[in-house]
């Protein structure tokens, strides 16, 4: 699978030939590229955070990014076995100048990726991104004499101060949460969300919690992806022990979704509408997710007095779109929450703490909770690509089609219709375009993905 390059990081799988895959030689190439991308901000010699999660591949990829950090001259302050909101955090509060966090997210085992953060702890934007790629090609670096070579620091714990971070946020209600007295179910699809979710629903008074797949072993029990065709078995256990809730996170814990009381999906659309919900309930602002994600944010930002904005997807746009608009809560259809008072990053954490919260103060199930929110449905698919195919062309053609429509391109295309929508991009992530749709039932959206597979096949 050869190496993909986008502002969500630089990812592949292990093995295989260099710049076909993710083999040694690419991690030292962007390793290197990324200290001189840090020293053209004038920083002489930089210190850097590294995390991981728990791939099988993790151990080896973290000794190669350290060796060679060290070798250009980076002091390095390893972390150990974290997640992505985790290291992000810690790159500020440890005042560093940039962050690796390495992590293939949702892929499947034999993935890994190096995503790269400055010293706020975001996401390199993709001006940076392209920069360090021309250095990386060209191998325009240069690597330190042995009086100049960086130091290695072993720095663990960071994910429970994340953890204590969160439960100290004013609008985590600790206390309330430890008197509903809830048994919830926790898959951390063995990586270190089988740490991270365990240990702060501990902290937050939580008792009773029932842990699946949380060993990290790097040998994830299902596709690592949190969506409900992959979590079948971990509804039902949620049914079976009788369970107030589950949650489930992806690999590096960024990503975040919730099963019922009847073991069936919140749907990961409704996590980020229903912590938004909380948050507008006690301050006024604004809120912005991403192109893909349901309308309900919209809906429920308007009935709050707020005004919501769309922003591309990827992390780093919403990011972007959130301080241009001052948003005061945010994040991605995904089951991604970005909330600004801990930090500018997807936090499963932080999601945890806040659902949760405004669960108990509801007095009410999380079936019945869904309830308050308009229901809209959505279908996600996907087109598989080949090297022939001309996506910029395809993706031109179906905006003209539908240039009757509320057509918005600044990712890809999305076509805006009375009671739906569809979402054509090409993925950050992977070979494919992603095709969203969404109305208001399931046959409406699916209704709409449809036509637009169709129309796509036919001009491919």
């Amino acid at each position: 699978m050869p190496l993909i390059k986008s502002i969500s990081g630089f990812r592949g799988t292990i093995g295989g030939r260099p710049d076909d895959g993710l083999t040694p030689i690419d991690i030292v190439k962007l390793t290197s590229a990324f200290i001189c991308l840090i020293r053209r901000g004038g920083v002489k010699r930089p210190r850097i955070v590294v995390g991981r999660d728990g791939r099988l591949s993790g151990t080896m990829v973290n000794q190669l990014v350290c060796g060679n950090l060290q070798a250009m001259g980076a002091d390095v302050i390893d972390i150990g076995l974290s997640t992505t909101p985790t290291t992000e955090i810690a790159v500020t509060e440890l005042k560093a100048d940039g962050g690796v966090i390495l992590t293939a997210s949702h892929n499947p085992k034999e993935w890994n990726a190096l995503k790269l953060l400055d010293n706020k702890g975001e996401f390199i934007d993709a001006a940076d991104g392209k920069w360090l790629l021309e250095k990386a090609a060209k191998d325009e670096y240069e690597f330190s004499p042995i009086d100049e070579i960086g130091t290695y620091t072993l720095a663990e714990g960071w994910i429970e101060r994340h953890a204590d971070m969160v439960c100290k946020l004013p609008l985590v209600k600790k206390e309330l949460i430890e008197k509903a007295n809830l048994k919830v179910v926790v898959d951390g699809v063995n990586s270190t969300g089988g740490i991270a979710i365990p240990m702060l629903l501990k902290k937050l008074g939580v008792k009773n919690v029932i842990e699946l797949n949380c060993e990290v072993t790097g040998k994830f029990a299902h596709n690592p992806e949190p969506l409900a065709v992959n979590l079948v078995d971990t509804c039902a256990k949620v049914k079976e022990f009788g369970a107030d809730l589950g949650i489930v996170v992806d690999p590096d814990v960024d990503r975040l979704a919730f099963i019922n009381e009847k073991g069936e999906m919140y749907g990961e659309e409704y996590t980020l509408v229903t912590v938004a919900s909380y948050i507008l309930e006690h301050k006024k602002g604004n809120t912005v997710s991403n192109l893909s994600s349901t309308r309900a944010l919209r809906d429920v930002t308007n009935a709050a007095g707020g005004k919501y904005s769309a922003a591309a997807v990827g992390e780093v746009n919403v990011v972007a779109k959130m301080k241009e608009v001052g948003a005061v809560i945010g994040g991605e259809g995904n089951g991604g929450v970005i909330y600004p008072e801990i930090h500018y990053g997807r936090d499963a954490l932080v999601g945890v703490g806040l659902f949760l919260t405004y669960l108990v103060e509801n007095h009410c199930t999380v079936s019945e909770l869904k309830k308050k929110f308009p229901l809209y449905h959505m279908s996600k698919n996907k087109i598989q690509l080949t090297p022939q195919t001309d996506v910029d062309g395809i993706l031109a053609k179906l905006a003209d089609k539908f240039k009757n429509e509320q057509v918005t391109t600044i990712d890809g295309v999305k076509i805006d219709f009375a009671d739906g929508w569809v979402h054509l991009r090409k993925s950050n992530t992977e070979p494919i375009i992603r095709v969203y749709s969404e109305g208001k039932s399931e046959a409406e959206a699916d209704k709409l993905a449809q036509m637009m597979l169709d129309e796509a096949k036919k001009l491919m």
